[in-house]
């Protein structure tokens, strides 16, 4: 697997990184056992570049991917996030801190979640409206002096934003939706990054798994979230949507790939600052994922799956209305 730099700070890392959050909570039934030989594959085949955060499945996650790569942690290029505040106890409660002692306190918690002595990227995984980016980034900073962390990140921030961000402490990536069907960030938010020298992390990068055209919704659980809580991925919206992805699905067809490498291809694509963190809890699609990294498009192929995918032809927010208020902040 190649490795590129992420942003301009001096980190580097997989061209794909590998996104753990369904590995313990939002998509389906758990098997740790099967979850931790993916992470392993991942490092196996070269992806070092892994993704987790204190909210996913409230510690838990963290607390498996740190169990996992133990024995492995020079290998890998760490990241995780903070901000979302959640409690084992209530599951209602949910709450948004970049409060200097909570960012503190959160790290510390994280780090001994993951049981390890530094993080290599610590995010903000949503801007707390109540509290100055400055304040939140200053104590950010303050972890990379004690040597906790190495590089900070933000997640779903606004131009402006990540501006004000950038000038307390350098910010080496942002972490925001992109994919074939979501693609929002051209307009601003992407020109703005890269004008400032921050790397580009995009998460959901096959549409919640759905770009793969082998999700179908009469088969998801009830403790999967897709077809509950996003309105892209539910109902009417979603029928709508399927007839996007048999269009990727046909030209795939052509090139003898499945849609999700096309789906993958097309956003590394966009740039080589760009490095999607598809996320996967089973071995046979992470190498299918992988393999994705060597397909090199052309701008014409590049140019028809956006044309098989107008965004103005895809169906519903990505987010329900309460959460959409948390993104872009």
């Amino acid at each position: 697997m190649e490795k590129v730099k992420l942003g301009s700070q001096g980190a580097i890392v997989s061209r794909m990184g590998l996104g753990c959050m369904g590995m313990s909570e939002f998509y389906g039934e758990r098997n740790d056992q099967e979850s931790a030989a993916t992470i392993l594959r991942a490092l196996d085949l070269g992806i070092n570049f892994l993704d987790t955060a204190d909210t996913y499945g409230i510690g838990d996650n963290e607390e498996l991917v740190g169990k996992t790569i133990r024995g492995r942690r020079d290998e890998v290029f760490l990241a995780t996030k903070f901000a979302n505040v959640r409690k084992k106890d209530d599951p209602t409660y949910w709450v948004i801190s970049g409060k200097p002692e909570y960012v503190r306190s959160a790290c510390d918690a994280s780090l001994k979640r993951l049981g390890v002595d530094h993080i290599d990227l610590y995010y903000q995984h949503r801007v707390d409206p109540q509290t100055p980016i400055e304040e939140t980034v200053g104590a950010m900073a303050e972890l990379v002096k004690a040597g906790k962390v190495k590089y900070l990140g933000l997640s779903e921030a606004s131009p402006s934003t990540i501006r004000r961000a950038h000038k307390v402490h350098p910010i080496t990536a942002l972490q925001t939706e992109y994919s074939l069907w979501e693609r929002h960030i051209e307009a601003e938010i992407l020109p703005s990054v890269r004008e400032l020298g921050i790397g580009f992390v995009p998460y959901s990068p096959l549409g919640r798994g759905f770009l793969t055209g082998t999700i179908k919704p009469s088969e998801l659980g009830a403790n999967d979230y897709r077809a509950q809580r996003y309105p892209r991925t539910a109902g009417e919206a979603l029928d709508k949507n399927q007839r996007l992805v048999e269009r990727v699905r046909a030209i795939a067809a052509k090139r003898g790939l499945k849609p999700g490498q096309l789906a993958l291809a097309w956003v590394m694509a966009k740039g080589n600052d760009i490095v999607p963190i598809p996320g996967t809890k089973r071995r046979t699609y992470l190498e299918e994922n992988a393999a994705a990294a060597d397909i090199k498009l052309s701008p014409s192929e590049v140019a028809e799956l956006e044309a098989a995918v107008p965004i103005d032809e895809v169906a519903g927010d990505r987010y329900p209305a309460a959460a959409l208020q948390m993104i872009d902040r």
